[in-house]
């Protein structure tokens, strides 16, 4: 039996797969970018400090690399919240059960909003605030981001593309970058920021933000929460973990699957740029 320091080192390692990867936090970044109103993008350019064309897609993962820095650690458990739930029979996420005195994504966004709307707070805290929502709201909406199970699927061994891999990190990378078919986060964030505006894939966004308040923020994080958490029990998950670790997935498992990154991404940059734009403008500009 493995021993309780064992098991939390592996807790600790395996928790450091970052949510959608490069290509999907950067795409995620430039629908956002696609959404917001010249005020915000002003707003956030001038925290940034940058008038680069990818403002916020170039800082998109900068939260990836800052809790590896010394003294970050505790920004780890920033980046899911750990819904103990039973899937694929029943999922649920609850911030009371779910979200740990350390903190989740979702008290994450909270904090890291009030801050940006605090007229005092310090530019080196709104900075790192800035770039801590661009990336959390783009976590919050990888399904295995919202799970507990086996450590949001890190310790579930699956086969890719013939790679042996886990079921985290192909929900971060591999479906992404099958998905977006060799196309960088700018073009890929082009095609579905398109998909959005004309309402592809039955898609229609203007149900993506109901509930959106900044009166209450940790009401408007869970409600995407839980709706990537869904996920996990009707797709992810949806057969049990016995039958992801068999064949490979880059098959079937993918064509049946797919189509939930894909919205998933473009629900996380339509709402990112919508909550821009209501810290800033007071109104979502979608």
């Amino acid at each position: 039996m493995l021993s309780s320091l064992v098991i939390a080192a592996i807790l600790l390692l395996t928790r450091l797969t970052d949510a959608w990867g490069t290509l999907g936090h950067e795409t995620v970044a430039w629908i956002a970018q696609s959404y917001v109103s010249s005020d915000t993008k002003d707003a956030v350019q001038t925290i940034l400090d940058s008038k680069a064309s990818d403002y916020m897609a170039n800082v998109s993962t900068w939260a990836d690399s800052f809790r590896y820095s010394d003294g970050a650690a505790w920004s780890a458990p920033l980046h899911y919240i750990d819904a103990n739930d039973s899937p694929p029979e029943s999922c649920s996420v609850d911030f009371n059960r779910d979200c740990g005195d350390a903190g989740c994504s979702v008290s994450a966004i909270v904090n890291y909003t009030s801050i940006l709307l605090d007229d005092e707070s310090k530019a080196s805290l709104k900075l790192d605030a800035m770039r801590f929502i661009i990336h959390f709201v783009g976590d919050l909406h990888q399904p295995l981001h919202d799970e507990a199970l086996d450590v949001g699927g890190n310790t579930i061994n699956v086969t890719y593309d013939g790679d042996d891999t886990n079921l985290h990190h192909i929900w971060d990378t591999e479906i992404v970058e099958q998905l977006a078919d060799g196309q960088d986060a700018e073009a890929f964030a082009k095609n579905l920021t398109a998909a959005i505006k004309a309402g592809g894939y039955g898609w229609d966004a203007s149900t993506w933000l109901t509930g959106a308040s900044l009166n209450d923020t940790k009401a408007t994080a869970m409600t995407w929460a839980s709706e990537a958490n869904a996920y996990v029990c009707s797709d992810v998950l949806a057969a049990g973990v016995d039958a992801v670790e068999e064949g490979d997935l880059s098959g079937t498992y993918y064509t049946a699957h797919y189509d939930v990154a894909r919205i998933q991404l473009a629900r996380a940059g339509y709402r990112l740029g919508a909550w821009l734009n209501l810290i800033y403008t007071g109104q979502t500009g979608a």
